[in-house]
Order: structure tokens, then C-alpha cells, then sequence
């Protein structure tokens, strides 16, 4: 009997961390801003979407969410030059639907600004870093957060949850071993 019930705890332990392994590999859709009206002119710049940005992790296949008027805004992606200096005339691409959702294919930083005239002058712009494969793993693993020097971008600010987690996972699996052996 006791075979029994330690083939059973072993066997809910293992789907248990698969299943915590999938949820950190899952794409997620980030609503940019955190709620459905941050695509606007900032309040202040601890108010701006870049701060929300550089609090977040990003990782390839990730999309971002945009809620907004589309009948009196857009969304713009554009290159570095045109973040800076708040170019609208030659983007990568336009979305004006109101409900934009943007996948992040590749590692890097993106650069969106808005399309209304003169609000990307008043801070409606952000900046989003996709983490690498090679930052990815660092990150799972517990290593430091990338540094703003290896990206053309904010910095990421690490989070304490990613060690909470980390020993977590450590913890389950010394646990599981333990059961199995």
C-alpha cells in the first residue's frame, strides 16, 4: 500500500512542476499600460508607459494590447531615429483599429509612438525589450536581469518574484526527488 501511495504523490508532484514549467514558457498578452486607457498623453513621466514597460518582462511570442479611441489616435511602430525624434511620417507600421495587438517576434527593443499630432512630443511613446533566448534562460535560472548597455532600450528592473520563484521550484523538485528515490 505504501508503494501505492508513493507511485501516486510522485506522479501528482511531476505533473505538478510540467505544469508550473508550462506557465513559464506560455506567451501572455501584456494590455500595454496595465488597463484600457493608458494609450494617452502622460499626467507625468513616472506616469509614462515606459515606466509601466520597464517593470514588465517581455519574452518572444508575447503580444502587446492596445485599448484606445481609434477614431483619434493610432499606434505607430518606427525604428530608434523616429522614437527619438517623434517622426510619424515614415513608420514600420500603422494600427488605427482601437483594439491593436502586436506580437513580439524577435528579441530587441520595439519602438512604438502615437499617430495624434503632438502626442508623442507630450511622452505618448514607449519602448518594450523582448528578452533572448540566451536572457530568457538567465532569467529562469535566476541570474541578473540583462543590462541596460546589452540592449537599445530601458532598463529591466529585476523583480523579487523570480527568486521567490526560483526557490520554489527547487524546493518541488528536492521534494520530488525525494519521493522518487
Amino acid at each position: 500500500m505504501a508503494v501505492f501511495s508513493r507511485n501516486v504523490i510522485s506522479s501528482s508532484l511531476v505533473a505538478v512542476v510540467f505544469c508550473l514549467m508550462l506557465s513559464f514558457t506560455e506567451a501572455k498578452d501584456h494590455l500595454v499600460g496595465g488597463k484600457t486607457d493608458s494609450w494617452k498623453v502622460p499626467s507625468s513621466e513616472s506616469n509614462s508607459l515606459n515606466s509601466w514597460a520597464e517593470k514588465s518582462r517581455f519574452l518572444i511570442g508575447d503580444s502587446l494590447v492596445w485599448k484606445y479611441d481609434g477614431k483619434t489616435d493610432s499606434v505607430l511602430e518606427v525604428i530608434k531615429r523616429d522614437y527619438v525624434a517623434c517622426n510619424t511620417s515614415s513608420p514600420i507600421a500603422v494600427h488605427n483599429d482601437g483594439n491593436t495587438k502586436i506580437v513580439l517576434d524577435h528579441s530587441g527593443a520595439y519602438y512604438f509612438i502615437s499617430g495624434a499630432k503632438g502626442h508623442c512630443e507630450q511622452g505618448q511613446k514607449l519602448i518594450v525589450v523582448t528578452l533572448s533566448e540566451k536572457h530568457m534562460r538567465r532569467f529562469f535560472m535566476g541570474a541578473p536581469a540583462p543590462s541596460p548597455v546589452e540592449f537599445e532600450g530601458p532598463a529591466i528592473a529585476p523583480t523579487s518574484n523570480a527568486v521567490t520563484l526560483k526557490a520554489s521550484l527547487v524546493v518541488a523538485l528536492g521534494v520530488l526527488i525525494g519521493f522518487l528515490f
